[in-house]
């Protein structure tokens, strides 16, 4: 893995500042900690860090072509640029290097634009042609690997693989964006192609950008997506045996590297099929790592243990601090905009076990995206089916009315903890699944926001992010939400935890699960075979059987959580009281003191569970003060 940056002057052929590129590429040295170097010509200038991977000797960026006219900075992996290279030298290109890098940069030559979609693999890269005055960026179909752009005042354009970069350029505007506050405090994140600031921009996943000298107007262009079409009919043995064929070759590919490799092991099901696959393609013993802790409703190191037992991995597990809350402030860093996925503490601390032993590691995400592993997926076509049973004129105002008089019981058993369930079932689908999915509900955020960020947001509501994808998204129930899923929370929350907590670490991981070839196939199987009854990832659990045993299937899913409630209600509640109703939050003016309270008060009192909405303003809070 590495890290890009780059100024490009669109209208005039100006001098780039040396110091200046310098100082974009150094912000993200931990991207890349074994080389860096710089390419500067008159208007234009490109910065690379390096993770060395693959052909360690040579393979240095910004590469050039033999003839001059074209120039890459690149971070990724092509795990298909063997066969793309024989393709290439038959059509006469000649290689000095060993690396994929190299094929990129003869890709573009052959193929132009269209070079993009022969890339199989996760990636982020800018081509400058000169001999067509043409800058060139894209990313990878899943979003795997990140980019950030903006047009400048003076006409410059920029970009970066994190935020950070960017705002080493003093004309880089910082004016919040007050629909990604409501974004945020909506999801959690803030989706693409949105950033915290207004006029700087994520290129979304299956899209690339092209910019020609002197071009006024441009705009991203979508490139892949992904079609939830079920193919033919099969049955549940037939599916999982080109199942496990497609996930084998997926792993085979990604476990090239001139480097030490390994793999995460939670013992949750994903990363355990993962291991089992590598562990059946290695001669050699899987280094594995897990971390585990000490309170048992968070703990899966049990399970990660019996995993690394069968396969006879080098497994190393450590115990993670179950009061674990001294990156808080880091983390905030590490994002460079809010970012309130709390899981993010632990991924932190198993990158940072897994760099002990290795540089590269394969991962378990995916998974639930694509063959409906979470409970979501489950609750959703439970209520779909009940806005079914009811027309919408009766349907509506009756499931309104009760999820609005029914009290929030937080502190009662599941089973009477219905309220968002009504409230979800009153909604139609996507509406529903978002507020399922909400780190705060729209009725909260209506008590949060003050009356002049609701003036600033204009009527504006994050379920806006999920409609943009309406005309795209499939009919069917449980195929609209994993679509929307890939689109959102997993190029949003789950990749962008992992390339920030890696990165942080010059860990690369790789994710076989989001292969693209594997994602378009497992598109095509029947949602049945997902969903079935009430078990996710039915047909994934089934071709598994004789690589793992039943109490890793079939267990329930336990996650990646930490204990936030307890840690608001103890260890952090001073730290909870300053946060929230200290004069950080209280001088934007977009947050109303009296529900600030509220949420503190009936949080540490045990009268409600706020500690999603208070972790998202912790998490705000920590960004204000480190990156506004």
């Amino acid at each position: 893995m590495c890290g890009i940056v780059g100024i490009f002057d669109i209208y005039e052929n100006s001098d780039i500042e040396r110091d200046l590129l310098s100082r974009m590429n150094e912000s993200q040295f931990h991207r890349g900690p074994d080389e860096g170097g710089l390419h500067i010509e008159p208007g234009l200038g490109f910065g690379h860090r390096r993770l060395s991977i693959i052909d360690l000797s040579s393979g240095q960026q910004p590469m050039h072509s033999q003839d001059g006219n074209v120039v890459l900075t690149y971070n990724g992996e092509v795990y298909n640029f063997l066969e793309l290279r024989q393709e290439l030298e038959a059509l006469g290109y000649s290689f000095r290097t060993h690396c994929d890098t190299e094929v990129i940069l003869y890709a573009w030559q052959a193929w132009g634009e269209l070079c993009v979609e022969r890339l199989r693999g996760m990636f982020a890269f800018a081509i400058w042609d000169r001999a067509q005055q043409t800058l060139f960026l894209a990313r990878d179909r899943l979003g795997i690997k990140p980019l950030f752009y903006a047009q400048l005042p003076n006409g410059q354009f920029i970009f970066g693989s994190e935020l950070k970069s960017l705002k080493q350029h003093p004309l880089l505007p910082k004016t919040i964006d007050p629909t990604a506050i409501e974004d945020y405090f909506g999801f959690g994140y803030i989706p693409d192609p949105k950033t915290i600031y207004q006029g700087v921009y994520k290129l979304e996943s299956g899209y690339c950008l092209t910019i020609k000298k002197g071009q006024q107007h441009w705009q991203p262009r979508q490139y892949w997506d992904v079609k939830f079409e079920p193919g033919q009919q099969r049955d549940v043995s037939e599916a999982g045996e080109d199942l496990i064929v497609r996930l084998r070759e997926a792993v085979d590919i990604r476990m090239m590297a001139d480097v030490p490799l390994g793999a995460f092991l939670s013992g949750g099901v994903d990363s355990s099929a993962v291991v089992a696959m590598m562990a059946g393609l290695s001669n050699d013993p899987v280094n594995t790592c897990s971390i585990s802790f000490g309170d048992p409703k968070f703990n899966e190191s049990q399970f990660a243990a019996q995993v690394a037992e069968r396969y006879h991995t080098a497994h190393r597990v450590e115990q993670v601090d179950p009061d674990d809350f001294s990156l808080i402030d880091e983390l905030s860093g590490l994002y460079d905009e809010p970012y309130a996925d709390s899981s993010a503490l632990p991924t932190y601390r198993v990158c940072e076990l897994a760099k002990k032993q290795v540089t590269v590691v394969l991962s378990g995400d995916g998974g639930d995206e694509n063959l409906a592993g979470y409970r979501r997926h489950r609750w959703h076509t439970y209520e779909d089916r009940m806005r079914s049973m009811l027309p919408d004129a009766l349907r509506v105002p009756l499931f309104s009315t009760l999820g609005r008089i029914y009290p929030k019981l937080d502190w009662a058993p599941k089973v009477l903890r219905a309220k968002s369930t009504l409230e979800s079932i009153g909604r139609d689908s996507m509406a529903g699944y978002f507020h399922s999915i909400s780190v705060m509900s729209n009725e909260i955020r209506a008590q949060l926001f003050s009356d002049q960020l609701k003036s600033q947001l204009q009527g504006y509501q994050a379920i806006e992010v999920f409609q943009r994808y309406k005309k795209q998204a499939p009919d069917d129930p449980l195929s609209m939400v994993q679509y929307l899923d890939l689109k959102t929370y997993l190029p949003g929350d789950i990749l962008t935890k992992v390339d920030r907590a890696s990165m942080a670490h010059a860990l690369e991981v790789r994710v076989p699960l989001l292969d693209h070839k594997l994602v378009e196939w497992m598109a095509t199987l029947p949602p049945d075979l997902k969903l079935h009854g009430r078990e996710g990832k039915y047909v994934f659990k089934k071709s598994l059987e004789a690589y793992l045993p039943e109490d890793i299937l079939y267990r329930p899913k336990m996650g990646f959580a930490v204990p936030l409630a307890g840690w608001f209600r103890g260890p952090l509640k001073q730290r909870v009281q300053e946060a929230l109703l200290g004069e950080t939050l209280k001088q934007t003016g977009w947050f109303n003191p009296s529900f600030l309270q509220h949420i503190v008060t009936q949080h540490q009192a045990g009268l409600r569970d706020y500690s999603a909405p208070i972790w998202s303003l912790l998490m705000f809070e920590a960004f204000l003060r480190n990156n506004a």
